[in-house]
């Protein structure tokens, strides 16, 4: 699928409450420095990096702990990502809280839906590095982009991302407002949730919701 550009103009954080039924992360419970269960690190590509753990942090949207990767330490071409184990949907109502903390190659980061392995999933990412908010595919290592917009957002600010995605049809927002929509079929089947940045991108993350699509 060849992609387009759009220009989307984010505004402040959008709160959001979890609808009844749906399952809620907020970490809050979790020992800082610990991989909190049954969440596991992968990584697509290699180099070190993907070192993801529950740390403190006093601007959390809810509570003071969240859910980071804090290697700084990743190569460009490095996906850390972090997958919940006990998670298996296909259409994904999926929404978090980011903070972009630093890096140098790389900043942000996003979701991870229908995620197959390492090497096959889909993504939803803010770069506020690069000005531009994107949806991708994973397959076999390889990651495609399917869609991208122009949009800034500070890095060291809080803001929320969402992703809706419906048979082949996916709809990504930042900070509650609509700015990508993609179709794409690779994916048909149902697969686990998780998070993700690439390279050196050191990443705060809160408040993780799934939800099915109503």
């Amino acid at each position: 699928m060849r992609a387009t550009v759009a220009v989307c103009v984010a505004g402040a954080i959008v709160a959001m409450g979890p609808r009844a039924g749906a399952r809620e992360w907020n970490f809050d419970s979790a020992q800082p420095g610990t991989l909190p269960s049954p969440w596991s690190a992968a990584q697509t590509g290699e180099g070190h990096g993907s070192v993801w753990k529950v740390v403190e942090d006093s601007s959390a949207p809810s509570g003071s702990k969240v859910f980071a990767q804090t290697s700084s330490e990743g190569p460009n071409l490095l996906f850390n990502v972090c997958v919940a184990n006990d998670t298996d949907q296909q259409d994904v109502d999926l929404s978090v809280k980011f903070k972009a903390i630093k890096g140098a190659n790389d900043q942000g980061g996003g979701l991870v839906w229908r995620y197959r392995d390492a090497n096959n999933y889909y993504i939803a990412r803010m770069n506020p590095l690069e000005d531009n908010f994107r949806v991708y595919k994973v397959e076999k290592g390889k990651r495609t982009q399917l869609e991208t917009a122009d949009v800034k957002v500070p890095a060291g600010e809080w803001h929320a991302l969402r992703v809706v995605h419906r048979g082949n049809r996916i709809q990504c927002y930042l900070d509650g407002k609509l700015c990508l929509t993609a179709m794409d079929d690779t994916f048909k089947g149902s697969g686990k949730i998780g998070l993700w940045t690439k390279s050196d991108a050191v990443t705060h993350f809160d408040d993780l919701t799934l939800d099915t699509p109503k």
